[in-house]
């Protein structure tokens, strides 16, 4: 179904300029050159690019990119490092994908999002809502994407995001509507979930859902099972059933894949494979923040370290730093140990609120960290989360941050 590309475009322009002569942002090629990290924020009212010199002491906006339309996630392609897919909600014309090949400067709306055909016997009929996250695939497969769309469902393209197709042993698998069933859902009526591809194997993939936890496939998502022994759901008449569990993030370290990471809707988490049994590192938090919250980074240098934004996990919905003190806590020992950063922080009365896929790490040596909240602050580290500054405010709600440094 072809919705609106040209105009899209048009008005991402036409709203970009004005920004970009308030702020200085027109880039040359000798201007992109020097720039080294780029940040990606996605917002309810649109996208905007952050782009930082080596010392990620000065930035420069482009955007917004879609002003006016929610955008869940926007990515760059590690395998080019030009290519951008931004999963967007726009407005009363629905869920779809846009795709740009030069950095933002022009966007093209897919031929085919995702979309699911109708359900087998037995199966309700399910409508994509939205695309809440996308997956480029291995280096292998210059052209491979998946997606992530609630109600939960799994979809890869093969065309650059150009057309989707379901991955049917996930959206038609006969489990699906005990994983994720239609009426459960989040206060805000969404589901979540996001695929990670080993990096040694295409075939050998994970899902992390709010609505079933873990799953696992090693035959490129023919087949799926759960992955949740000793991970709580509290929440459930058995605390610790098979699936069902709330899985807000999951991270695989990229030189050890056989280790991962999650934070769940009840605690911080962690598996070593081939082990099947999860371990709450959350438990070595300080009793009285807890190990409830949304993201975790893990730094792709060192499997051991990890940092975390820890929410308030008693009765206050939706969630806010504990007491309204915010802080960044970081683990060196996997978990055993964690140490909290508040530097640059508002001592009190700050109640953030970070998503699950508004927590983001760049490649730097310091690694930088950057997260954005639900009232519109971007925060950076350059310190690796010794301490921190707003690098902007007065944006909508952030719904996703990337990190990525630019060739």
């Amino acid at each position: 179904m072809k919705r609106h590309a040209a105009k899209t475009s048009k008005t991402s322009q036409s709203h970009r300029k004005p920004l970009a002569a308030r702020r200085g942002t027109a880039r040359t090629a000798a201007a992109r050159r020097s720039e080294e990290v780029a940040v990606f924020v996605g917002t309810r009212k649109g996208a905007l690019i952050y782009y930082g010199d080596a010392a990620r002491r000065k930035w420069r906006v482009d955007g917004p990119h879609f002003l006016g339309h929610i955008i869940n996630h926007i990515v760059l392609d590690p395998r080019d490092g030009r290519t951008l897919l931004a999963a967007a909600r726009t407005g009363h014309l629905g869920p779809t994908i846009f795709r740009s090949t030069d950095m933002g400067k022009t966007w093209v709306e897919a031929v085919r999002p995702p979309m699911f055909g109708k359900a087998p016997e037995g199966m309700a009929d399910r409508a994509v809502g939205h695309t809440c996250s996308l997956t480029p695939a291995l280096a292998g497969e210059p052209d491979v994407w998946y997606a992530g769309t609630s109600p939960a469902g799994i979809f890869r393209s093969e065309d650059g995001g150009a057309t989707w197709a379901e991955v049917e042993g996930f959206n038609r698998n006969p489990m699906l509507p005990k994983w994720a069933p239609l009426e459960n859902v989040t206060p805000d009526n969404e589901t979540f979930g996001t695929v990670l591809i080993d990096p040694r194997d295409a075939s050998h993939m994970y899902y992390g859902s709010s609505a079933a936890g873990v799953l696992e496939t090693s035959d490129r998502g023919a087949n799926w099972r759960p992955l949740n022994r000793n991970v709580e759901a509290a929440f459930l008449p058995d605390p610790y059933p098979e699936y069902g569990q709330d899985t807000h993030c999951l991270a695989i370290h990229p030189r050890n894949p056989d280790r991962l990471y999650q934070q769940n809707h009840c605690g911080i988490y962690r598996l070593d494979r081939p082990s099947e049994g999860w371990v709450r590192i959350g438990r070595n938090m300080p009793a009285e923040i807890g190990d409830i919250g949304f993201g975790i980074v893990l730094d792709p240098r060192n499997q051991d370290r990890a940092w975390v934004f820890p929410m308030d996990g008693t009765t206050v919905w939706p969630r806010t730093s504990p007491d309204g003190k915010p802080a960044v806590y970081e683990t060196r020992d996997g978990g055993e140990s964690w140490q909290r950063h508040d530097r640059g922080f508002p001592r009190e009365h700050a109640y953030f609120t970070v998503l699950r896929q508004a927590f983001a790490g760049d490649s730097f040596d310091p690694m930088g960290l950057y997260f954005g909240t639900t009232s519109g602050e971007l925060w950076a580290s350059i310190d690796e989360g010794r301490s921190w500054t707003q690098t902007a405010a007065h944006l909508q709600r952030i719904l996703s941050v990337e990190a990525a440094r630019l060739s």
